[in-house]
């Protein structure tokens, strides 16, 4: 098979759950046990670090990548959904898998896992782990996919496990509170190892203090160690003022990042007390060049400059939360939102948050689970969000663009799938 055949394949036998949501999710490990133990147990061939929660993981693990990568470590990145290509899950500093070697996994394992019907996770997972064995890195940091405790990345026992924060996202899986989440992220930490907290509030401190005591697992909260004094946004990210540091220049926008930074600095720290070495260089280095050095895409990302457009990958009430607060902050004559929406999401909740002030081009990603950009829009006008439908993103941001003047701010977001399809067109025309 050709790569593309082989995706195609992969899609179909195990159709992932960017496409098909629920249907695609399977619960417990037993499948990934059969997979890891079939390849060798790649797990146990290189060290690791767990990242979980709700929001954020994307933004902490390929920063956390960045600074091992310049700290001289060979890094595996393990991290999900992707958005233009499928190979942007694996990375090993930066580089994504080669074609040939996800052609080759696939034709030389599929007689094995075949009739046990892995999931697409499951079987992305092992393919990672695998990758990452074969290439000798020194370390990978490993994205959650969802939860934590039946998560198969819950195999590896990792140097330092990280959870984020905690929201009200895959309420159908995880639980319709946060207590329950939160229960289901501290899944991931295990005896002896140190866990960061990078956001708590009074309920889920209680959740994970009460399963680290049970595990006997070092906690720390980041918010209490306050590694990050202040932040002021710039242009091109943020200047973080911190303890260990001075200032650092950290090249990702958006305002959920000041929360972000202080988990990494605190995880950082955690980390080289394990051995893990870091100068203050590397880490600031690795802040100022995340998207160069990992390939990391849509977290407050500009795409143009003139007109100003910006699209970001936040899609929960948690990461929407912070979105509109930025939005409404933009200096500018008109704030025009291509926004888009997967059906199995608290619409309303975030429907609710989103800035009132502001021109709106209704529109739908390219999979099954987007919710038709009509029916967006008519339950968009019970919240005041006016704006017209487009079937395709490229066609809302046609549209949006050719309505701006120069002093208009241009937003695509809602969605990851959205800024995947704003991504993939925009590489398409170059």
């Amino acid at each position: 098979m050709t790569y593309e055949e082989t995706v195609t394949y992969l899609y179909n036998c195990a159709p992932p759950f960017q496409q098909v949501g629920g249907a695609a999710y399977k619960e417990g490990l037993t499948t990934t046990v059969a997979l890891d133990d079939h390849l060798g147990n790649p797990h146990s061939k290189f060290r690791t670090i767990h990242v979980a929660g709700t929001n954020g993981k994307g933004s902490t693990s390929h920063t956390i990548a960045a600074i091992l990568q310049e700290s001289g470590y060979k890094v595996g990145l393990y991290t999900s959904p992707h958005l233009i290509d499928f190979r942007e899950r694996m990375r090993v500093n930066g580089k994504v898998a080669p074609k040939e070697y996800v052609v080759e996994f696939v034709e030389r394992h599929r007689a094995f896992f075949e009739p046990l019907s892995p999931s697409f996770f499951e079987l992305t997972t092992a393919m990672a782990f695998n990758w990452f064995a074969e290439q000798e890195v020194d370390i990978a940091v490993i994205e959650v996919g969802l939860g934590g405790r039946l998560d198969c990345t819950n195999i590896i026992t990792p140097e330092l496990c990280i959870i984020t924060n905690i929201s009200l996202d895959h309420t159908q899986f995880l639980g319709s509170t946060v207590k329950e989440i939160a229960a289901e992220k501290a899944g991931i930490i295990k005896s002896g190892v140190p866990v960061v907290i990078g956001e708590a509030t009074e309920t889920t401190a209680e959740v994970f203090r009460e399963k680290a005591g049970k595990v006997g697992a070092p906690i720390f909260f980041a918010e209490e160690e306050k590694h990050v004094t202040s932040a002021t946004p710039c242009r091109s990210g943020f200047e973080y003022m911190t303890r260990e540091y001075g200032i650092i220049n950290g090249e990702l926008g958006g305002f959920c990042q000041e929360k972000n930074a202080n988990t990494i600095l605190c995880a950082i720290d955690k980390l080289r007390q394990k051995g893990v070495e870091t100068t203050a260089e590397s880490v600031r280095k690795g802040f100022t060049n995340t998207t160069a050095l990992t390939g990391l895409m849509g977290r407050w990302q500009t795409i143009s400059e003139s007109p100003h457009i910006v699209c970001d990958a936040g899609h929960n009430i948690g990461g929407i939360e912070y979105v509109s607060r930025q939005l409404e902050t933009q200096e500018c004559d008109t704030l025009r939102i291509v926004f888009g929406m997967v059906s199995d999401k608290d619409i309303t909740a975030v429907l609710a948050m989103m800035p009132k002030k502001a021109e709106y081009y209704f529109t739908q990603a390219s999979i099954q689970r987007a919710m038709p950009a009509a029916e967006l829009k008519e339950k968009a006008s019970a919240f005041g969000l006016i704006g017209n439908a487009y079937p395709t993103v490229p066609e809302a941001l046609k549209a949006a663009t050719a309505e701006s003047n120069g002093n208009d701010f241009i937003f695509v977001g809602g969605s990851c799938f959205i800024v995947a399809d704003l991504l993939a067109s925009a590489k398409g025309e170059q």
